[in-house]
Order: C-alpha cells, then structure tokens, then sequence
C-alpha cells in the first residue's frame, strides 16, 4: 500500500498521507513521494489547486515515535542529511506556486502540523486536535514550525505551544488565527473541496504572484518589496487571463481562466 496516493479531478489534486495504522506518522517513502508529486503538480497546468488531506482518523501523528526507539546507526552527519531532505517538503510547500490547502482531521501534531502551517489554508474539523511535543521527546522543533507559527499565532504564543508541548483542540487552534475555516466532522471534505474548486477555477498566475510577494515580503525591506511587486504585476499584465479577467469585467460576466 503507497503511503501516499494521489487523485486529479476538476483542476484540484488531492494528496493523501496513507499510513492510518500509524496515524500517518512521516516515512521516508511518504516523504519521497511528497516531494516528487509537489513538484510535478506545481508545474502542472491542468492542477490548480493542491489539497493535502490524510486517511484514517488523524492528519499526521508527525515523525514516527516507535522508530526512534530502534538505535540509529548514522553517523550524526548522515542524520543532519536527512533532516536536510526532509526539509525540502515543508519548503516544496512553502513555495508551491499552486494554492495548497491543508484539510485537517484528528491528530496534526510535530512535523504534521509543520506541513499543515506551511499551506495557504486549513480547513479544520472540530474534532481536531494540535500539538508540537518535540520538547516532550527531547528534541528541538523542525519542519519549518519555528518560523512558520510566530507568524501565524504571535511569538509569545508560539513560545509557549512550543516548549509546553502542550495538545491544543481545534477550538484554541481557530481562536488563535491558525484555522482558516472550522467545519464540523462530517462537512470537511466538502468544504475542501469547495476551496479547491474555487482556486482551481481562479487566475493561477495571479494566485502565484501574491504567493510569491506574501513570501518575498517576510524576508525583504519595504522598498525592494515595492519593486518585485512591480515586476510581479508587470508579468500578470501580460497573461492571457489578465486580459480575459478585464473584458469579463465590463462586460459583467464570470471570467474564464486558462492560466496563461
């Protein structure tokens, strides 16, 4: 069984981790895949959007526990290697030009909720629950959690999920700005879809020059931001759904996007 399966329909491919028995802890071949499918949907045409969903009754337990309890013949740099590697899916994701949405069930916890903080949206079911316990194993953070939930939630509240390691529900998750839409249980999957479908039917390019300007402007000064926003929107000038977009518009109709 693929710890990881893959299914395209109407422009939204979905992603599903597919480790239940283990509550879709990371692996190296759900990580190998991962990587390989975000970055062939990302340059894909026909994908619009990209859902990460997971089977079973959790998103991702994070890494796996039990085999860490197995001794690690490695040697400590072959170990930072492959932390290295793993760290390539949260930024596929980060920099993913297509809208990715994350669609959260159950457990997302350590390196699941990593990968939940660096997609566009979380839509969350309200049995969901949170949790970053690296502290409570002994380890540091990793997946990208340290610069990715300051910024969503606010670094005082960051501090305190991080080294407490305390489990958060979906209540807390949504008070605290990480939820962009609280569903419950049963209305997750359409929910998703229904964002999947309204993205994939958008302006891709545009969606992916805000992308890239929303990333830009978390590492760049206020000026040289002004001046790749200008490019940006120079290079969305020239798209064929730029000039659609301007003509559904007066003539008050729905555009219709070809992403070029």
């Amino acid at each position: 069984m693929a710890d990881l399966t893959e299914h395209i329909e109407g422009g939204v491919a979905t992603l599903t981790l597919n480790r239940p028995d283990s509550l879709n802890a990371l692996s190296d071949p759900m990580i190998t895949a991962l990587l390989e499918a975000l970055d062939r949907l990302g340059r894909d045409p026909a994908v619009g959007a990209i859902v990460l969903a997971a089977s079973g009754r959790a998103f991702c337990a994070g890494g796996d526990v039990k085999a860490m309890a197995t001794p690690d013949p490695r040697s400590p740099q072959q170990k930072l290697d492959w932390v290295r590697w793993g760290h390539r899916v949260p930024l596929a994701l980060a920099n993913c030009p297509k809208i990715t949405i994350a669609s959260i069930q159950g457990a997302a916890m350590g390196a699941g909720l990593g990968m939940a903080l660096c997609c566009d949206f979380r839509i969350v079911a309200r049995s969901a629950k949170f949790g970053l316990a690296f502290v409570k194993i002994g380890l540091s953070t990793d997946f990208g959690v340290s610069w990715q939930l300051p910024r969503i939630v606010g670094e005082p509240r960051a501090r305190e999920l991080m080294l407490t390691g305390d489990i958060f529900d979906a209540a807390a998750a949504d008070a605290m700005g990480l939820v962009t839409r609280l569903v419950d249980d049963d209305a997750l999957a359409a929910e998703t879809t229904a964002w999947a479908k309204r993205f994939a039917a958008g302006p891709v390019l545009a969606q992916a020059g805000i992308k890239r300007n929303l990333l830009a402007a978390q590492s760049q000064g206020f000026a040289q931001l002004l001046e790749y926003e200008a490019v940006q929107q120079i290079h969305a000038t020239e798209t064929q759904d730029h000039r659609e977009a301007v003509q559904a518009f007066l003539q008050r109709r729905p555009a219709q996007f070809q992403g070029r």
